[in-house]
């Protein structure tokens, strides 16, 4: 199943975010992320959080990624939001 995560970093967390980064990427790059980015702000420039899309059997498992993502160990989210996602777009054909 998949499920959209959305997390957003802590104020004033730029270079905590920074400091993790290579190891979130490595981290990411063996796990079921469908989609993944950075939240930016309004300025397009500012990383601010996280969306990512995950294919996972179920919300344990998810919770076992997310717990040892580089980033969630650093402590760099103020809030992690999880839910069902059902994809639509684009459609097969």
């Amino acid at each position: 199943m998949l499920f959209a995560v959305t997390c957003l970093d802590k104020p004033g967390a730029a270079d905590l975010r920074l400091a993790n980064r290579p190891a979130h990427l490595e981290y990411a790059k063996l796990q079921p992320i469908v989609v993944g980015g950075p939240l930016l702000a309004d300025d397009g420039e500012r990383m601010i959080g996280s969306l990512l899309v995950v294919e996972a059997p179920d919300r344990k498992t998810l919770d076992a990624i997310l717990a040892a993502d580089p980033y969630a160990k650093a402590g760099l989210f103020e809030s992690v939001t999880v839910r069902r996602f059902k994809k639509v777009l684009p459609l097969a054909g």
